[in-house]
């Protein structure tokens, strides 16, 4: 990342805990790697919606277009149904992104940029909202919406959250319309 920092642009991937808890909630089997800071242009564990039912798909995290100089890692949930780029996939390809959390930068008093994460209050998964790109390693775009009143003090954006009772809906693409997701409420750690 050219050591910018891109708004929800680390994961974090507690593998153990995470992996129990996504495959007894979605009844899949489901096993991530473990990465404390994962980042964009690495593989992320997902999971799509097929007609046998839900399945695990390992992919790329960001695209980059032709007419990109950088590497898109998020797509703003408002606009992605008009925007060209997003358009086909947010009709066709969604999936979620089950983490542990997700890292925010802010500037503390002129000093270096302080690392915060943000997670579930009860250590729970936090299923991400993703589309993604059909392409001999597929890969994956999360989306973003405007920032609640716990993630606002750090950023305007924070990802789209799926409630663990919204997932199927998310994912049923037979819904063209479907975007609005509602949010779980997360705690901050330091």
């Amino acid at each position: 990342m050219n050591g910018s920092f891109t708004m929800c642009g680390r994961l974090n991937i507690l593998a153990n805990l995470l992996n129990n808890q996504v495959s007894d909630e979605l009844r899949i089997r489901f096993e991530a790697e473990e990465n404390t800071d994962l980042c964009p242009a690495q593989k992320v564990s997902t999971v799509i919606k097929q007609p046998d039912g839900l399945q695990q798909l390992d992919m790329v995290w960001g695209i980059q277009p032709g007419w990109s100089k950088k590497l898109l890692i998020n797509a703003q949930e408002e606009s992605a149904m008009q925007k060209p780029t997003w358009r086909h996939a947010m009709q066709t390809h969604r999936c979620i992104v089950p983490c542990s959390g997700w890292y925010e930068w802010r500037d503390e008093s002129g000093k270096k940029k302080q690392k915060y994460l943000f997670s579930h209050p009860e250590n729970m998964p936090l299923y991400m909202a993703g589309i993604w790109f059909e392409s001999e390693t597929p890969q994956l775009v999360t989306l973003t919406t405007a920032a609640d009143k716990m993630c606002k003090p750090y950023h305007h954006r924070m990802p789209v959250i799926i409630d663990i009772t919204e997932c199927d809906s998310w994912l049923d693409t037979s819904d063209h319309s479907k975007s609005e997701l509602m949010h779980l409420n997360i705690v901050i750690n330091q």
